[in-house]
């Protein structure tokens, strides 16, 4: 079965649909990614209808966090409200939490603060954690390194960045995601490093609705088209497919079941 680790089912026009389609393409699993300061209450109390509408569909779990554009208004309260929310048995992770250096939405030091603030609520939950890094791996290892949040219960979203950056990730023992980027034409280095990066430290997800990858690029992007990402992955790797495509599922059930 393909996993996507990383989808925005509550931003698709008709998520029951989407479910549908990613069980017809074999789709096992969807982790679900809800911000809670952009109405979280579709995705909580819809979920459960979205499934039902879909028939025979694929498991789905929840994230749930600030994305660090939001941390200008991430709060004690928004910290709390993530803690409420984290106690609903479908929540199997904190996040997308980070930093983003491309577009500077909030503050860098804001975002640092209310970055760490999430690792430390992560802890005491006891809940892996997707981080979002874009032009901020630096900062990010280390916060990551001086909050003690055991690196093997992380996830790196939609790395898009070569093995280089990668690996003092590795060396903590994260998990490393791959998205629509590593199927396009000019992503030698993402598949560089999908290719050198150990095989049980892999993940695959899609981000839909955005980064549709190259087959379907340029259309809104849906769970059902993990599975070219997937499939790149086993391209790229020198071990043989069908051990490639296993251990993809079988590593993302690790980290979130």
């Amino acid at each position: 079965m393909y996993v996507d680790t990383h989808a925005h089912l509550d931003m698709l026009a008709d998520p029951a649909a989407a479910l549908r389609a990613a069980g017809e393409a074999g789709v096992g699993l969807i982790c679900t990614v809800v911000n809670v300061l952009e109405e979280p209450e579709r995705t909580f109390e819809g979920l459960d209808q979205w499934q039902a509408e879909a028939g025979k569909v694929p498991e789905v779990y929840i994230i749930v966090g600030t994305h660090p554009h939001a941390a200008a208004r991430t709060n004690a309260a928004v910290v709390e409200r993530i803690r409420e929310y984290a106690t609903d048995p479908r929540v199997i992770a904190l996040g997308e939490m980070g930093l983003d250096y491309h577009y500077d939405h909030s503050p860098r030091n804001v975002q640092r603060k209310v970055f760490a603030e999430q690792l430390a609520l992560a802890t005491e939950l006891n809940l892996p954690v997707c981080i979002h890094l874009r032009e901020a791996h630096e900062d990010g290892l280390r916060i990551l390194q001086e909050s003690g949040y055991p690196g093997e219960r992380a996830i790196l979203h939609c790395f898009g960045c070569d093995y280089e950056t990668a690996a003092p990730f590795l060396e903590l023992g994260c998990y490393v995601s791959f998205a629509g980027p590593i199927t396009f034409k000019k992503a030698d280095e993402v598949r560089d490093a999908a290719a050198r990066i150990p095989l049980d430290r892999i993940l695959t997800e899609t981000d839909c609705p955005f980064l549709a990858p190259e087959p379907v690029r340029g259309t809104k992007n849906e769970p059902a088209n993990v599975r070219y990402v997937a499939e790149i992955i086993a391209d790229v790797r020198p071990e043989p497919r069908d051990e490639v495509l296993c251990a993809l599922e079988q590593n993302a059930r690790h980290i979130v079941c």
